[in-house]
Formats: structure tokens, sequence, C-alpha cells
């Protein structure tokens, strides 16, 4: 690949600077940097119109840098901290997840959203966040505008949760303070909102909902290798249709799953030390803000205009579905 400086730096310089603007902002306004980066990118896409020089860099962004950010992402994924967990935590996440990804379809499809940002939705709202939607809209095949609006929406939707689950845990379901920590941790979507959320009831469910969201990061591992088994069936089957080699319906795994996967031996088997591992997961979120400016940067409002009450509507359900079904769950069975 021939990576000339030149054409790039337009548009590199602009993501970068959205980048920043967003980190800074995200400290006033507590949506998140991710977040913001994408709110800056759409503005800044509609209002000012960055010419045709700028088009190489953003794509750049949205694209390598968004590879390398989900490649750093596995140094995230420290399995160990299964050992802390009992059978029936790591089987409520699993099935949080599962039934917050089924909802999104069924959801998805009732008001007719399309299927692949329906199951971002679903994803997002059910692992974690603006990290498992880049880690997977790629294999999934979503459109930009998709993207931006899920991680635009499962965040307003988790900032709201910060201070929603812990009225519901310990006002209306009367939780103790394990159990509403259980309920926190396998419902709000970024690590920051179940920190900040958990330990806002007590420092025992703020430590309790902190593990349980970090197993549910754990799940974006198998949930990668079952969307790239279940999109390769499909890409198989249209191959045949059109009378295409298909590879024998083998999935081709992205380069930049192979290095998430790699990644992911570092924290699990201590291959280095712990201030590297947090150097490469800054640098992983770094990468990530600056890849979603550039997605933002690719919006219109014309598109935000077509599929985002829909959108907002299907993610606000989602949602609801998410926290009725962990409410139950923990008062039923812990």
């Amino acid at each position: 690949m021939n990576l000339q400086p030149v054409p790039y730096l337009k548009g590199l310089g602009l993501c970068l600077v959205l980048a920043a603007a967003a980190y800074v902002l995200a400290d006033f306004i507590p949506i998140g940097a991710v977040a913001m980066a994408i709110i800056l990118g759409i503005l800044t896409g509609n209002l000012m119109r960055p010419g045709t020089s700028f088009t190489a860099g953003i794509s750049f962004s949205e694209k390598h840098i968004l590879a390398a950010a989900i490649a750093l992402m596995g140094v995230n994924l420290d399995f160990t901290i299964l050992r802390e967990l009992g059978l029936r935590s790591v089987l409520l996440v699993i099935a949080g997840v599962a039934v917050t990804i089924g909802a999104a379809l069924v959801l998805g499809a009732a008001l007719r959203l399309d299927r692949k940002f329906a199951l971002l939705l679903g994803i997002g709202n059910g692992v974690c966040g603006s990290s498992a939607i880049a880690a997977t809209e790629q294999i999934v095949g979503a459109r930009e505008e998709e993207v931006g609006l899920s991680v635009a929406i499962v965040n307003a939707l988790g900032t709201a949760g910060i201070f929603l689950l812990p009225f519901l845990a310990h006002t209306v379901l009367r939780l103790t303070d394990l159990d509403a920590g259980l309920m926190i941790g396998n419902t709000l979507q970024a690590v920051g909102q179940v920190v900040a959320a958990g330990f806002s009831v007590s420092d025992a469910a703020g430590q309790t909902a902190t593990i349980i969201k970090m197993t549910r990061i754990l799940m974006l591992f198998p949930l990668v290798f079952l969307l790239l088994f279940a999109f390769a069936g499909r890409g198989a089957a249209r191959n045949r249709a059109s009378g295409r080699s298909a590879r024998g319906g083998r999935p081709r795994v992205p380069g930049f799953i192979i290095g998430f996967v790699l990644l992911s031996l570092v924290p699990t088997f201590g291959l280095l030390p712990d201030r590297w591992v947090s150097v490469l997961g800054h640098a992983s979120h770094y990468a990530l803000i600056v890849a979603m400016a550039g997605i933002g940067l690719r919006i219109t409002f014309a598109s935000i205009l077509r599929n985002g009450r829909s959108a907002l509507l299907a993610g606000g359900a989602i949602f609801a579905v998410q926290i009725l079904f962990s409410g139950v769950m923990v008062r039923l069975f812990f």
C-alpha cells in the first residue's frame, strides 16, 4: 500500500483535532469522548463541508485507524477475571447478551429498521457500547451512518442509565448492594458508566458491577467469531446464487481480528508488564476516538432525520428489555 503523507494530511489532521476537542469536552458533557467525536464530526461535516482534499485522510482514519483501535482492544480482555465469578453470574452475563441482541433483532424488525443496524444497537447495548460496535461493524457490513447513530444512541442511553439504574435497583426493586451491582454491571454499556453508577450505590456494589461488566466485555471474543461465521455463510449463499466461488463458505478473518485475538493473550497470560498493557489500552481508546470522528464526518443530517427517530425508539426499547431481564433474573436467582 502506497501511503503518501500529503494526500492524507488534511483529513487526518481534521480528525485528530476533532478527537482532541471531543476528549476535552467529555470532561464537561457526560456522554463519553467516542460519542462526542461522532457528534463533532457530524456537525463539522454538515456545516463546514470539508472539500475533497480531506477525503483521503478521513477515509484513512475511519478504516485503518479504526482497525488498529480494534486490534489493540484485545489488551482489555483478561480472561482470568472469570475466576472471580460463580457459574450463576457467568450464565447471567451470557443470557443477558443473548437476550439483548435477540430483542434488538425483534424490535428492529417491528420498527422496520435495517437488520444490520438493529444488530449493532443490540451488540452495543449487550456487550460494551462503542467498542463492541466498532469491533463488529465491518463484519456485519453496516453503513457509516448506522455506525455513527448506533454509537451515539447507545452512549446517550448509558448516560441516562447512570442515574436511572441505581434508583431502580435500590428504591424500586430494593436489591441488596451486591445484587444492585450485578444488575448495574449486566446492564449499562460502558465501563465508565458502570463505575459511576455502581459506586454511587456503595463500594461493594461498585466492585461487583465492575467485575460483571469486565465479564461482559469478554463476550466480545466469542461474539466476533459467531458473527464471522454467520455473515460468511450469508456471503457464501449470495456467491452461489451469482455463480461465484464461495471458497467453501469459510469465513475470511480480517487482520484486525487476528490482532485482537493475539493481543487478548497479553493480559491473560501476563506477557507484558501492566504499565505497557495500560499504554496499549489507552492507545486503543484514543485511536477509536479519532476513527469515530472520521465516521462522523461522513454522516449527513438527511440520514439522521431518515433513521434517527426509529433508531432512538428501538434503542430505548432494547435498553428497557435489558433492564427488565437483568432485574428479574437478579431478583429471582441471586
